[in-house]
Formats: structure tokens, C-alpha cells, sequence
């Protein structure tokens, strides 16, 4: 399903330059959840972008399903988000013009997935919590709201992996659990492979894999 091989990136800041990832070596499979641990800074981020597609790494080979996917352009990477990877990011990404139900439906809308996407959508706001909030902006949610828009938007195209970048870390524990449930069904009913960065000890024991980083490395 996922296959990273010798995976380098490296940042220049001035004249200094900044290993970030340091050869990491990784295979993730069909169905399988795995958890992404380490301290900040390192690396855990900037791995999961780059299984996404959002950065080229400097040297190394990430393969979805058999396809290398550093050597596709923009639109490629595009159309293989859209079929296959949901992606929650920390920082939320919710398009600020956009309501609730019009953020979860633009992934929907961008492939035609779906007959009905206001529908799906309000589905699926509706499993986080969010019924009441499905015409409200982003302004004028909290930001553990945003986090729910971020995760329903995440399922919208029902992805057969999932990246998730803390996806619990904004969230009180019973809507925390709400999402785990969320995952974990996805993951059962669907065989949905996914890979979820966190500090949250309660995902990582439903996890069947934890894989730690630090200094860039796999420990």
C-alpha cells in the first residue's frame, strides 16, 4: 500500500543546512493503522506531507499502490488525493469563505463522487457533532470545531488511506472519542489504511503499529 524508501529531506536556512528526515524506510499495509510518534521537530510533519504528496523529498522513493509518486506533477498528485488520500492537517486548512457543509462538500464536488454531496456532507458534520453548525464559517467556529470540519472533509470521498496530523489534538475526550470511533470504523468497514501522527496515548493503543521517530530517524 505504502512503500517509502530511503527518504531524505533537507532544508537550507541561509547557508545552513538542515536535515530534517535522514533515510527513512517504511511500509505501511493495506488495512493496517499505524501511529507516528516522536518529540517535536522531529520529523513526524514533514513525513506525512510528503506521503501526501505536498513536498518533494530530496532523495528517496514513496510508492501508493505500486505508483512512485515524487515523480508526478501537481495535477497527478491531485487526482490521486482525490481517489485515494484523505488528509487531516493540523493547521485545519478550511477555505474561510466557505461554510462547514461547503468545505466537507468541495472534495465531493472536485470528483464527482457523489449524487448528493450537501448530503454527505451534513452526514458527516453530523457524526462530529457539528449539525447545528453546518451553515456557520470557519471565523465563526472554535477551533475545535474547525478540527471536526478538517477530519468530516477528511472522509469525505471515503479514502483508502488517511494521513492525520494530531487528529485528536484539539478536541475535549468525548468528541476526541467520537473521531477514534470515527477512524477505527473507517479503518474496519472499509479496510481504509491509516497512518496518524499523535501524542494522544489513546489512539496510539488502538493502533497495530507505532512507529517513533527522532532526529529525523526511524528509533
Amino acid at each position: 500500500m505504502i512503500e517509502v524508501q530511503d527518504l531524505t529531506k533537507t532544508f537550507f536556512s541561509g547557508a545552513q543546512q538542515i536535515e530534517i528526515l535522514k533515510g527513512i524506510n517504511l511500509s505501511v499495509k493495506k488495512g493496517e493503522v499505524v501511529a507516528i510518534e516522536g518529540p517535536s521537530g522531529s520529523g513526524k510533519s514533514t513525513l506525512l506531507g510528503l506521503l501526501a504528496g505536498f513536498d518533494s523529498p530530496t532523495r528517496g522513493s514513496i510508492r501508493i499502490d505500486g505508483e512512485e509518486i515524487t515523480v508526478l506533477d501537481e495535477d497527478r498528485l491531485a487526482l490521486l488525493r482525490g481517489r485515494k488520500l484523505g488528509f487531516v492537517f493540523q493547521s485545519y486548512n478550511l477555505i474561510a469563505t466557505l461554510t462547514a457543509e461547503e468545505n466537507v462538500m468541495l472534495p465531493l464536488e472536485l470528483v464527482g463522487e457523489s449524487a448528493d454531496p450537501r448530503n454527505r456532507a451534513r452526514e458527516l458534520l453530523s457524526a462530529v457533532g457539528l449539525d447545528k453548525r453546518f451553515t456557520h464559517y470557519p471565523a465563526q467556529l472554535s477551533g475545535g470545531e474547525q478540527q471536526r470540519v478538517a477530519i468530516a472533509r477528511a472522509f469525505a470521498c471515503s479514502p483508502s488511506i488517511l494521513l492525520a496530523d494530531e487528529p485528536t489534538g484539539n478536541l475535549d475526550s468525548v468528541t476526541g472519542d467520537r473521531v477514534l470511533e470515527m477512524l477505527l470504523k473507517l479503518n474496519r468497514s472499509q479496510e481504509t489504511t491509516l497512518v496518524l501522527v499523535t501524542h494522544d496515548p489513546a489512539l496510539s493503543r488502538l493502533t497495530d503499529r507505532i512507529v517513533r521517530l527522532r532526529d529525523g530517524q526511524i528509533v
